[in-house]
């Protein structure tokens, strides 16, 4: 018959003051447990948005075990006050011991209370950048950006980056401060084109998709001068010249938001194709080579000639 029913005789030597102790305490953790659970079964229930819950369940991801540790601490009191110096040698040595996880915990302080970055932000932390899509007491993870794909999109890889690394690494913040970045394209025609009209249709092809974004654009700067000095001497697009070895090169350059960057860019490209075919007087430069054959007759000697022979 003892068989049917658990075996309590490891609490034989226990007084009954710290056998009450044990069942407070296990009573806590699950009237927690339980509390968490409810909470976010209605939340689930309440809303559909993706971000209000994930908000809700890393709430109570920190609410709960921090009840837990208070109120077991508090059952606890009297026990910890008789080992106080032993938990003093014991921190030092687990300080040194966990010296990176102590790091990544500052970390998530720093993140926490100065607020670098939060959740959908895009950042570029180090040589890693990508959208924000969780912050936890070790590390922080992004949706990566780039890296394989020659724009600023998604390559669907999740990247986990330790809290320690936002005190040695040069951060990026997409979404803080001037949420603009500026963004070029390149022409390229002969030297017997029309390049003051090709210029003139490139930049109005950019001021269709630039120009709309200027007020808000000097909003935001003027918002950003109130922490860092920035200042740029025109917000519009403009259009540079440059000569290069086979032609000259018309570099667009206009501002737009780091997310609409390559189907901006590719509406653009659209039309400076179809723009520039109406015209006859304007003609792409790529390289070339050319071929050109002479008839030398036989009875001239070779050193007599001005054209070098191979």
């Amino acid at each position: 018959m003892q068989a049917l029913f658990p075996d309590f005789s490891f609490a034989q030597g226990m007084d009954s003051d710290t056998q009450k102790k044990i069942i407070v305490s296990v009573v806590i953790i699950l009237l927690v447990w339980l509390i968490r659970i409810t909470i976010l079964r209605f939340v689930w229930k309440s809303t559909n948005n993706h971000k209000s819950r994930y908000l809700w369940k890393r709430i109570m991801s920190f609410a709960a075990p921090t009840t837990v540790i208070l109120l077991t601490g508090m059952v606890w009191a009297n026990v910890f006050h008789h080992v106080g110096t032993f938990l003093g040698l014991l921190s030092a040595g687990i300080a040194i011991a966990l010296k990176d996880l102590l790091e990544n915990m500052a970390g998530w302080l720093f993140i926490m209370v100065r607020k670098p970055f939060t959740v959908g932000d895009r950042v570029q932390i180090g040589e890693d950048k990508g959208d924000i899509i969780d912050i936890r007491l070790f590390q922080f993870t992004i949706l990566e950006v780039g890296n394989r794909i020659d724009a600023e999109q998604s390559t669907g890889r999740i990247i986990h980056i330790p809290n320690r690394r936002v005190f040695t690494m040069p951060q990026a913040n997409y979404d803080q401060g001037f949420k603009y970045i500026w963004n070029e394209v390149q022409v390229r025609i002969t030297f017997d084109s029309n390049w003051t009209k090709t210029k003139e249709i490139l930049l109005q092809i950019l001021n269709q998709y630039g120009a709309d974004v200027v007020q808000s654009a000097e909003e935001g700067l003027c918002e950003a001068s109130k922490m860092y000095y920035v200042h740029y001497q025109y917000l519009t697009p403009i259009v540079y010249l440059t000569l290069v070895e086979n032609g000259i090169r018309l570099t667009g350059r206009y501002l737009c938001e780091p997310r609409k960057i390559r189907s901006i860019e590719s509406a653009i490209w659209e039309d400076i194709l179809t723009a520039l075919e109406a015209h006859d007087d304007i003609r792409w430069a790529y390289p070339t080579q050319r071929f050109v054959s002479y008839n030398i007759p036989p009875d001239i000697p070779a050193d007599h000639l001005d054209i070098p022979i191979n």
